[in-house]
């Protein structure tokens, strides 16, 4: 089952005098429950294009759909609670509130989405359980290792049940062995739960246990065929 569907993808930045073309017709559906990495060197568009398909950007022209409902029809107020309800974005740098603790970052985009703080409690605690945090519930961000704090973001990003996670360059900031910990933990997540997650890196070797791989080069990608129907080993 298809759950996104991408067509004529353009994104362009620019006046009338100097316009840069970083996104250049992109095509892809992704069904519901895969696991993608867009891989790359920097400066491709990797990160244009997760932020297009997180709806943070609109595109130059081309559309978005999530469950055959165009994205980009609707009203930036309308997008936002699109967002909010459908995606889980995590980033190469953890972006948590330093003032809060983990359980209380967690907790936060519940409370904005106006859940009451027992039900957002209970439910941020399960999701910091879920990815081996239980010790770690009341530590600021300052007390944590930066994979504890990827992994706080990682709750974050699903506290709300999104259908999506967008991951962008997520282990980027993390040694080796604290970057496979994570993304291992993404496979677990997408396992349990069945959450399709889109995962830009230019880590090839990681990006070698996603289902499938998709390659970005001058603003178009080139899907790895020989990568798709990949079954995991975890």
């Amino acid at each position: 089952m298809e759950l996104i569907q991408i067509t004529g993808l353009y994104k362009s930045y620019g006046n009338k005098t100097k316009t840069v073309e970083v996104l250049k017709g992109i095509d892809l559906s992704i069904a519901k429950g895969e696991t993608v990495a867009v891989v790359g060197a920097s400066g491709v568009g990797k990160s244009t294009f997760l932020h297009l398909l997180g709806a943070l950007d609109r595109p130059t022209r081309g559309d978005v759909f999530y469950n055959d409902e165009m994205v980009f029809a609707q009203s930036d107020k309308r997008l936002a609670v699109f967002r909010n309800k459908n995606i889980g974005f995590v980033f190469q740098f953890h972006h948590l509130l330093p003032e809060f603790t983990a359980w209380e970052n967690v907790m936060m985009p519940l409370l904005i989405a106006g859940e009451d703080r027992a039900s957002a409690g209970k439910m941020a605690k399960q999701l910091l359980v879920k990815v081996g945090l239980e010790e770690r519930l009341h530590h600021k961000p300052g007390e944590l290792s930066g994979g504890e704090q990827q992994r706080v973001a990682i709750a974050r990003a699903l506290v709300q049940s999104p259908d999506v996670l967008l991951a962008d360059e997520p282990t980027g900031n993390l040694d080796t062995h604290t970057g496979d910990e994570v993304f291992n933990l993404f496979l677990k997540l997408n396992r349990e739960k069945g959450i399709t997650m889109v995962i830009a890196t230019h880590n090839e070797r990681l990006a070698g246990l996603m289902k499938r791989r998709i390659r970005m080069v001058d603003g178009k990608i080139y899907e790895d065929t020989a990568q798709r129907g990949w079954e995991g080993r975890w």
